[in-house]
This record gives structure tokens, sequence and C-alpha cells, in this order.
């Protein structure tokens, strides 16, 4: 007799930039096993990782064609009457929206096992609206009913912890890096740096991140202007995208520091594997927010050493092979960077394959399934 297959659903707002998108991504490619049936739904159409998840030839693809913040009864309707046709054996909220969504479903679906999928650690509440606010306490009153609540740090987890989540419901399963996408690549770091007019002499110093205030732009900007004062050999890059108004306020900063002849800005592109290989050192600067930043993961696995700030777990990403400093602090960021380099001189090629090599032994994309579904079947 065939076995039935596990039906799996994944629920998440919009498949648009961002690290949790592309680490739901991540895992249903994964999941191309025989024994479940994957079904990922968002609830607006669109957004920069759909058509890759859509190509999956083992995952179905379903948009909810959200209209907007107050399209409400109709929107829950559609909802219903999809999560009925599933019928899934486990849905798994991403993100706050969706993992309140998965609990009001429950009526509805009562034999239907609910996972919660949360991605932030020390949060800035400031810097967030009212309904960022309110879905967030809701989660905190709503935790106690979820099968199990699925974090990507250890960071993440004590905070969630310390507000009220319920300790006994919570595993921390680390994202996951394709290692076979993110690799070295010599030919496409001498592509890219070409493209930008970056000499073999030069050194190049990045930061990948959507424009937002909480990855604190203005920090990398003012450690750049403070290292350039002693080394002529240095560029740097900023690559991401944003709300005009918060890049252009950028772009200003950056002629007050008189760093517009040695900072590239680039948009999000679709090559990002080349983008890393570009760089000499990866930079997170993020002061609050971050759980598992999938930029040090991919950096690393493209054999760039990192420099984080202490945020989320950054710290027991990059291990030995990276520098951690404090955040909002540019004179400290600047310093780590001249130790990376004069690391990078001492200890050559090495540092990079030890970076690639904790990537691939720790954080690989099949370790991000395999500890799913183990965590998944828990719950069944």
């Amino acid at each position: 007799m065939t076995q039935a297959k596990t039906r799996l659903c994944f629920l998440i707002r919009q498949l648009n930039e961002g690290g949790a998108q592309r680490q739901i991504v991540e895992l249903v490619k994964g999941l191309d096993q025989p024994h479940h049936a994957v079904t990922v739904v968002s609830l607006y159409s669109g957004g920069r990782f759909s058509a890759d998840v859509a190509h999956l030839p083992h995952v179905s693809y379903f948009s909810l064609a959200k209209h907007g913040r107050w399209d409400v009864v109709p929107f829950l309707y559609r909802l219903v009457c999809k999560m009925r046709c599933l019928r899934p054996d486990v849905i798994h909220g991403y993100l706050p929206a969706a993992n309140v969504l998965c609990i009001t479903l429950k009526p509805f679906l009562p034999r239907m096992r609910t996972v919660w999928g949360i991605r932030a650690s020390v949060m800035d509440w400031a810097q967030y609206d009212w309904l960022d606010r309110l879905l967030f306490q809701l989660q905190r009153v709503l935790a106690r009913f979820v099968d199990l609540i699925i974090i990507n740090s250890n960071a993440g987890r004590d905070y969630h912890v310390a507000r009220g989540f319920p300790a006994s419901k919570i595993v921390v399963i680390p994202n996951g890096i394709d290692t076979h996408v993110f690799v070295p690549n010599g030919e496409e770091r001498q592509r890219v740096r070409t493209q930008w007019g970056i000499t073999d002499k030069e050194k190049l110093i990045g930061f990948v991140a959507r424009l937002d205030p909480m990855k604190d732009h203005s920090t990398f900007l003012h450690a750049a202007a403070l290292l350039t004062r002693s080394h002529a050999e240095l560029r740097f890059v900023c690559v991401g995208d944003g709300p005009p108004s918060y890049r252009d306020q950028l772009l200003e900063l950056t002629k007050r520091l008189q760093l517009a002849d040695r900072i590239i800005w680039e948009r999000w592109r679709t090559d990002m594997p080349a983008i890393y290989n570009a760089l000499d050192i990866a930079t997170l600067c993020s002061y609050y927010g971050e759980g598992f930043p999938n930029v040090i993961g991919e950096a690393m696995a493209c054999g760039v050493p990192c420099v984080a700030t202490e945020v989320g777990d950054s710290a027991y990403i990059v291990g030995d092979t990276g520098v951690i400093v404090r955040s909002r602090d540019p004179e400290a960021l600047a310093k780590a960077w001249q130790l990376m380099l004069r690391r990078r001189g001492a200890e050559g090629p090495q540092l990079g394959e030890r970076a690639r090599c904790r990537i691939t032994r720790e954080f690989d994309r099949e370790k991000l399934a395999k500890r799913t579904l183990d965590a998944l079947e828990k719950v069944l």
C-alpha cells in the first residue's frame, strides 16, 4: 500500500526581498522528498522570490491576492476556502501576520498542526507602526495554542522567552545556505570588480542589505570616512534597495563625508554570489532585529571573511573566522576592518576557506531541511 503523503503548507505575507523570504525558498527546495506534499501560500501576489517558488516542480504555489491592509473579510474567506481545499497536516507560518493567521484557521481545520516561524531577535519597536506592535502582542497571547515555534537564532529564543513565549514549544533551527550556489569564484570576482572599476591593488569592503534604518548604513559610512583618511587603497560598496527618500538621505550623507568617489551604490542584483566574491571583507552593521543574518552566511560560503555587529547570532555564525564589534560604533567598526585586513594578509586564502568550511559544516541547506522535518515530525 502506498504511504499517504504528509501535506505541508507554508504561509507567508509576500515573497518579496528579505531574509525570511529567501529562507522559505531554500527550505522548500530541500523538501523534495516522496513522503511530503509541499505548498506555499502567500497573502500578496508578486515579490522577488515568487517566481523561484513557482518554478519548483515539487512545490505548489498559490497567492491569495490580498489587495491591501483593509482587504479583510474577502481575503479571510479566500484563505479559509483555500485551506479547506488543501487540508494541510501542518501549516507553518513565516513572520507575525502569517503566524497569527495560522491560529485563526484552527476552528476550521481542528486536526491541523500549527507551527510558527520567528526570524527576529531584539526589536526596536519605536521604528514600527501600530500594526506591527499589535501583531507582536497577539503572538504573545496566542503562542500557548501553537504546536511548535521555530526560531532561527538563540538570541531570538532568549528574547521571546523573556517576553512570555513558552520555552517548551520553542526549537532553534538556524538558517540554511545553498553552498552549491554560494561558492568561491575567481572569474566572477574579476568580472564584477571590473564593472565597478576596482583594481587588483584596491581592497573592497561591502555591505549587502536593504536600505532600512535597522541596517544602520550611517555607521558604515562614518566608519568608511574614518578609515579612508589613512588607507587610500580602500573602496566601499553598498548593495540593496529601499525607499527613495531614505536612499537620498544616505547619498547626502555620503557627500557630506566626502566619500562620493570612494563608495559605490548598487541596486539589488540577481547575481549575488558574484557580488560577494567581488568583496575582500563583508560587513553587517545592524543594531537590532537580526536573528540569523543570511548575508553573513552567504558571504562566508563564498570564502569572504566578515566583520559584523553583535546582533542576533552573528558571533556564533562567524566563529573564529570573523570579527564582532559593538553596534552603532564607527570607530570600533573601522578598527575591526583594519584588523581583518591584517588577518587577510597574514592568513591568506586559508581565512576564507575556514569561513566557507564553517558554513558547509554547520549551516547548509540540507541541514535546514533535515532539522525542520525532524521538528515537524514530532508534532504530527
